[in-house]
Formats: structure tokens, C-alpha cells, sequence
């Protein structure tokens, strides 16, 4: 059982800023509740087009997959999907270019 760093992003719709930052705030801690990642210090940066990024890491595979499951984080789920559009890194301008640099994001 090996962890797995992941990288979540969200840019948040027009004037839903604020309710995406009230969100994540709940969003690390019910992932810690259900025991689904580690220890390690999450990292939020933002990308120039506003996309916030999340970084954090999975205990493993199966804790990952679990997340799914749980009613918990999927409410979570639901309601950052209500606020923001879940991106892909390729989709960012800073994927473009080698040690791509994104601006540190505090909730």
C-alpha cells in the first residue's frame, strides 16, 4: 500500500470565490476524519487563470477509492462541484512550460 500524491483543481464559476474557499476548509479535514490521507501538510497554490490547486496525499489506492464511498466527502464533492469546474493540469498555461510556477493560495 503505497500513498499517491494527488493534485485536485477547481476554478471556481464567477463570484463563487469565497464559497469555494468556505468549502475547502471543510474539504482536508473530513478527508482526515475518514482516515483516507496523510499527515502530510496540504499545499494550495493558484494558477494565473484563477484555478486553485490542492495537494495533498492519499494513504493509497484503496483509501482513494474509498473516498468514493464515503457520504461524507462526497457531499464535499457535490458541493465544490456546485461552485467551481474540476480542471485538468493540461487545461493551466503553466502546464505549458517546464517548472511551471503558480502563486502560494491561503483559504
Amino acid at each position: 500500500m503505497s500513498a499517491l500524491i494527488t493534485m485536485a483543481l477547481y476554478r471556481p464559476h464567477e463570484g463563487k470565490e469565497a464559497q469555494l474557499n468556505e468549502i475547502l476548509t471543510n474539504h482536508v479535514t473530513t478527508l482526515e476524519a475518514e482516515d483516507l490521507i496523510t499527515s502530510r501538510e496540504p499545499i494550495r497554490a493558484q494558477a494565473s487563470d484563477g484555478t486553485v490547486l490542492e495537494i495533498f496525499e492519499w494513504k493509497s489506492e484503496q483509501a482513494k477509492d474509498a473516498a468514493h464511498e464515503s457520504p461524507a466527502v462526497m457531499k464535499i464533492w457535490n458541493e465544490i462541484m456546485e461552485v467551481a469546474e474540476i480542471k485538468s493540469l493540461s487545461s493551466l498555461s503553466e502546464a505549458n512550460h517546464p517548472f511551471p510556477n503558480f502563486t502560494p493560495y491561503s483559504l
